[in-house]
């Protein structure tokens, strides 16, 4: 197969792109929102477990949130696979495929990822991983079928730019701790019965009672909603770490007009709140409710990249793409 770009490296001294994303202050950025998104999930647990069991409450949602915390950081990734049932892919049942993950990982500067796929018919990709060390790029099955090979690199590239920009480690740990919450707080409902309904002897009576219901209610959406605060700008930048990664803005626009219309057709609601870590929403909800999704809307990614194409000299040969920084 051949290459898909040449690049002008004139400017960088080496043979890779002069990538204008992922620098120092954007993965400064990524820490500091990192530390912002524990720490909020982290007092929403806190405040949860106090509201129903008082002082022995907040104890156990403390210890619960360390190891919540803990298992976030170092396992999230593990757990993002393992949720959709993601498998290892070979390298002898699809060594183009490795090539080019590896490719494209060569021009970033980092490692090649674990490749995994997903057994599912509905297009789409992720990356996941805390660092680019520990780092693994999963395809749907659906997502080889539909894309030509100058269209999946676009994709790949895309989630190669999530793991070059540090924006991984964040979308993993929103997802697991998005996950718990929303889990935890349907267990309660279901089976804390005792805990929702305190005697009318309790101080609150009542009024204690309904406010932690609505406490149990309003979680999930807390939980969400600090996922949409750190979601949407990281899908911007990695389309244009990964045109830049090809040199072919095109060939990633092309590949997300058909992501969203097989998430039109093919809906994927396997895990919810890992649908943030996907290139387009698996869930495709339009309407109203786009404006809750953790993805800026396709028609304007498409648009940035074909701005980008024309901004940048970007232009089809045969040889591939010539790009000009």
């Amino acid at each position: 197969m051949a290459d898909s770009g040449t690049h002008d490296t004139s400017r960088n001294g080496g043979g890779r792109p002069a990538l204008h994303g992922g620098g120092g202050w954007h993965r400064l950025g990524n820490a500091l929102k990192t530390t912002v998104l524990l720490a909020g999930l982290t007092a929403l647990v806190l405040v949860i477990g106090q509201r129903l069991g008082g002082a022995q409450g907040l104890m156990f949602a403390g210890f619960f949130a360390v190891v919540m915390n803990f298992g976030s950081y170092w396992f999230s990734d593990k757990i993002a696979l393992a949720i959709h049932g993601a498998q290892p892919l070979p390298y002898e049942q699809a060594p183009w495929l490795h090539q080019m993950v590896e490719r494209i990982s060569a021009r970033a500067g980092m490692p090649k990822p674990k490749v995994y796929i997903l057994p599912t018919a509905a297009p789409n990709a992720f990356a996941t991983g805390r660092s680019p060390k520990h780092a693994a790029v999963a395809v749907t099955s659906g997502l080889m079928q539909i894309l030509d090979q100058r269209e999946l690199e676009g994709v790949l590239a895309h989630e190669i730019g999530h793991v070059r920009n540090r924006d991984t480690l964040i979308g993993t740990v929103a997802a697991t701790l998005a996950g718990i919450i929303s889990y935890a707080a349907q267990m309660l409902f279901w089976f804390g019965g005792s805990m929702l309904s305190r005697s009318d002897d309790d101080e609150g009576g009542l009024g204690n009672a309904m406010a932690n219901l609505g406490l149990l209610l309003v979680a999930p959406i807390a939980a969400t909603l600090l996922q949409l605060a750190v979601s949407r700008s990281r899908e911007y930048g990695a389309d244009a770490t990964g045109a830049e990664l090809t040199g072919d803005p095109d060939a990633l626009a092309d590949a997300l007009l058909k992501l969203e219309r097989g998430a039109e057709l093919m809906p994927y609601d396997r895990a919810p709140a890992t649908s943030h870590l996907f290139i387009v929403n698996p869930l495709h909800k339009g309407g109203v409710m786009s404006l809750f999704s953790t993805h800026p809307p396709i028609p304007e990614r498409v648009r940035r990249l074909r701005e980008m194409r024309a901004r940048t000299g970007g232009s089809r040969s045969r040889g591939g793409w010539e790009y000009a920084y």
